[in-house]
């Protein structure tokens, strides 16, 4: 009995189709209005190394490269990846994109991050694949480092996108992470208003 083909949504060529066909609608053309109020406010984190999960055309990652971070985008799709060195290039900012599978990336970046950033990748991937999410988050960190996301919290059946409610990611997160920023988002875009918060959960400092 032959291995089961992998869900289409989950590849690589999946991804790189919705770029060619023009049905990527998660592409805002422009950062996260809640990640710029952010990080224009009085409670906006300190800069320091960060990943990208699911950067695209890299319009939230080059915002946080435009206030000091040192960014790496990671991104299934390769013309996303081309779109998002040529953006960083043309601005004169510097950040490094990667084609990878974010689910792959624990060997080779293993607690190199002082933050993840957050922004319909979670959403992206299939529920069940949520704990594999949260796993690969805490791999990436360094210690007492945060996630920063803006989580798509419709109800909506189907997907990708696969909403989330904000009890689950309760459940997803808390146990190894504490809360330190959890609101609904003010400033979201149209099509995405009241259905999206704002995140920011710090790694729980680990016990001697």
């Amino acid at each position: 009995m032959s291995d089961p083909q992998p869900t289409p949504a989950l590849t690589a060529e999946f991804w790189e189709g919705r770029y060619q066909d023009g049905t990527d609608r998660w592409d805002l053309g422009q950062p996260a209005p809640p990640f710029v109020s952010l990080l224009q406010s009085l409670q906006a984190p300190a800069p320091g190394r960060i990943a990208v999960l699911g950067s695209g055309r890299g319009h939230d990652a080059l915002l946080f490269a435009q206030h000091g971070f040192e960014v790496v985008g990671f991104d299934f799709a390769p013309s996303a990846i081309v779109a998002a060195r040529a953006a960083a290039q043309e601005r004169g900012l510097s950040a490094q994109f990667l084609q990878r599978d974010i689910f792959e990336l624990d060997a080779e970046f293993a607690n190199q991050f002082d933050y993840v950033l957050e922004h319909t990748c979670f959403c992206a991937i299939l529920p069940e694949q949520r704990g594999n999410y949260v796993r690969l988050v805490q791999n990436l960190l360094r210690p007492v480092g945060e996630l920063i996301g803006l989580f798509w919290t419709h109800d909506r059946v189907g997907g990708p996108p696969f909403g989330v409610s904000v009890t689950e990611l309760y459940q997803q997160f808390q146990p190894e992470f504490e809360v330190v920023l959890l609101e609904r988002a003010t400033n979201s875009v149209e099509g995405r208003r009241n259905e999206e918060y704002l995140v920011r959960l710090r790694m729980k400092a680990q016990q001697s």
